[in-house]
């Protein structure tokens, strides 16, 4: 561990919740709408691109495969791209990302999600969209695989970096390791002075995705667009398995918040973004997947989920599903840290085939107690 927390939460989180050109390898000749092979389409932010898929839940451990975590580990060293391929140290679109891990639900499975993206990375350049890490707008990259695919569904996570979710985790972090005291007032402040910019420019992501649609022949009942909300990497106050009395959360556990602000990031903020985003599902046509509670008794430090050692390995039905803040600096990239794991990728996964199935409505996803990604489901509202 680093001797001292400046240098442990030095440029703590990007949250990265970033921005990405997809290579469309051996792309099929131009076909009309309807028509080519079917494609799922997963765009926005590093909360679907697949942030944080390097990891099978968190160990102490820092050498070899970190106790069987760490999914890059190649025998003599570490290579991230046997994770994020390509995308190793960018986007971070790993190879279990949510639209990777939907199971057969179409022919191809198109991730132009990006670590970091914000709504000005989904519009098209002609409408104010921004390039990102060298890459396209993601709407102008899902032009090109309308163009020779039949897109049936495409799933859209965005909203949260333009909230400022880096900001918000950062600040609590400190107030925890620092100044002794709590975030939740001075962030609830600056979430309210900002939500409505925020849904707005969600919103105008969600036109993004039709222009560019209809521009490629679809007609809106074609195909359909699921916009999904954020779930809590962290549990609230009275379920977390360390107490805030000491160093533990920090040190251990690598969740080092408040039970004030982790029960205000739980039951507050993110309800409040979940709402939001719901209603702009609603107003633009578009089905809603709420993911609050997805990770419900797995998240980091959660009393129900346990920190893999040699006595407790890696599991999807023990382990943690979100990756910690990973203090001692010495594990991956901190851009990682607070983003559903592997297994919380695989969960998301089964999320977006159950969406897939039901053609209309608005649904909740959550886990069950004790089991992996096949005990995911859907529940109505």
């Amino acid at each position: 561990m680093p001797s001292t927390p400046h240098r442990a939460l030095r440029g703590l989180l990007p949250l990265c919740l970033a921005a990405g050109l997809l290579s469309l390898a051996s792309a099929p000749a131009t076909a009309a709408p309807g028509t080519g092979p079917t494609a799922v389409v997963s765009m926005g932010d590093s909360y679907i691109s697949g942030e944080a898929g390097r990891w099978q839940g968190n160990s102490l451990t820092n050498s070899g495969n970190r106790t069987g975590t760490d999914r890059s580990w190649t025998g003599s060293g570490y290579d991230p791209g046997r994770v994020y391929g390509t995308t190793a140290g960018g986007c971070h679109r790993s190879d279990s990302a949510e639209v990777k891990s939907a199971g057969p639900i179409a022919t191809e499975l198109v991730n132009l999600a990006c670590s970091g993206a914000t709504t000005d990375n989904v519009f098209r350049a002609a409408n104010g969209g921004v390039p990102y890490k060298g890459e396209a707008p993601q709407a102008d990259q899902l032009a090109a695989v309308a163009a020779t695919r039949d897109v049936k569904l495409i799933a859209l996570s965005i909203g949260g970096n333009d909230l400022g979710f880096a900001d918000i985790i950062e600040e609590c972090a400190y107030d925890f390791v620092l100044w002794g005291s709590y975030c939740y007032d001075d962030q609830q402040y600056a979430v309210d002075q900002k939500i409505e910019g925020v849904v707005a420019k969600v919103g105008k992501s969600v036109d993004e995705i039709r222009a560019v649609m209809r521009a490629a022949g679809y007609a809106d009942s074609s195909y359909r667009i699921v916009l999904q909300s954020y779930p809590s990497p962290i549990p609230r106050g009275a379920e977390n398995r360390y107490p805030q009395s000491d160093w533990s959360r920090y040190n251990t556990g690598g969740c080092p918040f408040w039970n004030r602000d982790s029960d205000w990031a739980r039951d507050s903020l993110v309800p409040q973004l979940a709402n939001r985003l719901k209603g702009v599902a609603t107003a633009k046509g578009a089905q809603f997947m709420d993911l609050r509670d997805m990770l419900q008794g797995r998240e980091v430090c959660a009393k129900s989920s346990k920190l893999v050692s040699s006595t407790a390995p890696a599991s999807a039905t023990t382990s943690e599903w979100a990756r910690w803040i990973d203090n001692n600096e010495t594990q991956g990239l901190v851009q990682e840290s607070m983003h559903p794991n592997y297994y919380g990728q695989l969960a998301l996964g089964r999320c977006l085939e159950l969406m897939y199935a039901r053609t209309t409505g608005d649904f909740s996803c959550k886990n069950t107690a004790g089991a992996g990604a096949s005990g995911m489901y859907l529940s109505a509202g």
